[in-house]
């Protein structure tokens, strides 16, 4: 043997060894604590989302999966994180119709590319919008309501939880296909909006399920509609749009969990397989519906499809709307 086929034989033990080592890692895992990255801050929907998803897989797998909060920019900053980290399997991040399918329409510099610096793992969640009203307006339904925008000079005013949210988005939708106009009202987040709300600061808003729920239950919001396919449970008097003249209307926020690009395929494979059995167990399903969640699941490619399809609507409406940050 010379010289040149014996360093070409080194060279080859070299890469057998590392493939193996790999394989014998990827068998392992996980061997240390695993990083759910939330883009937003604790005790938010997506964080109890998180936590309850990442116990559940700390249980399955005998090693914790520790939520590591990390809000700002539109759940960008956190995401980012996801996309920098090491494709080992040892980081993931709790992605979100905002930040993956409406942020790249919106923002002009986004610092990660969501089709190519990600790898979908599985869809958790989904969240109607509700279509709510304080207690004390005189809007008792959806048609009601719009029958005041169109009376009104300059349009009913709406609040939103933030430009570019999901229920932003939503009222723009409902303004476009109703033909009326609606004044937006940004506030800083989902609470102060609410107090408003309630105190008569503005007419109408679109609120998540979690933000929303209890204050209808108390009677201090009057729900007038739901953005989902169909009825909620926790909900059962409540039409939807679609229902209420609008044929088609869906406006949800979601959850799932992606990872960085290159991610082990088989540990993609595992956790995608041990969280869709998670969402069927009854008890994970009734905390679930209770706070109006819809339990999703699906294979790595239903993830990826999806993502595809809320790109283009979310995008498509941004576009046509001229939406933009202020």
């Amino acid at each position: 043997m010379d010289r040149r086929q014996y360093i070409t034989f080194l060279g080859s033990l070299m890469l057998a060894a590392t493939f193996a080592d790999s394989a014998i890692a990827q068998e392992k895992w996980p061997d240390k604590p695993v990083r759910l990255i939330v883009p937003f801050p604790p005790g938010g929907g997506t964080d109890m989302l998180s936590r309850m998803i990442g116990a559940q897989l700390g249980k399955e797998n005998g090693k914790a999966f520790v939520v590591e909060n990390h809000p700002g920019a539109g759940g960008n900053i956190g995401l980012d994180l996801v996309a920098k980290a090491a494709a080992d399997g040892y980081t993931i991040g709790m992605g979100q119709a905002t930040n993956l399918t409406i942020n790249p329409s919106l923002y002009p510099e986004m610092p990660f590319d969501p089709s190519k610096d990600f790898v979908p793992i599985v869809l958790v969640a989904q969240q109607p919008m509700v279509l709510v009203v304080a207690s004390s307006s005189p809007y008792k339904s959806v048609a009601d309501l719009l029958k005041g925008a169109k009376e009104t000079k300059d349009g009913l005013k709406i609040g939103l939880a933030g430009n570019g949210t999901v229920g932003h988005l939503a009222g723009e939708m409902l303004a476009r296909r109703a033909n009326v106009k609606l004044l937006n009202i940004p506030y800083k987040g989902a609470s102060p909006a609410l107090v408003d709300l309630i105190g008569g600061q503005f007419d109408l808003y679109f609120g998540n399920t979690q933000s929303v729920m209890a204050l209808v239950g108390s009677g201090k919001l009057r729900a007038l509609a739901v953005t989902s396919a169909k009825r909620l449970n926790a909900l059962p008097s409540v039409p939807t749009l679609a229902e209420s003249g609008f044929p088609g209307f869906e406006a949800v926020t979601w959850s799932g969990l992606v990872g960085p690009a290159h991610m082990p395929s088989a540990v993609v494979v595992q956790i995608n397989q041990q969280v869709n059995q998670i969402l069927k167990r009854p008890d994970m399903l009734e905390k679930m519906t209770a706070e109006g969640s819809d339990a999703l699941g699906g294979s790595p490619k239903d993830f990826a499809l999806y993502l595809k399809s809320e790109q283009a609507k979310w995008g498509g409406l941004i576009h046509d709307a001229g939406i933009t940050l202020k």
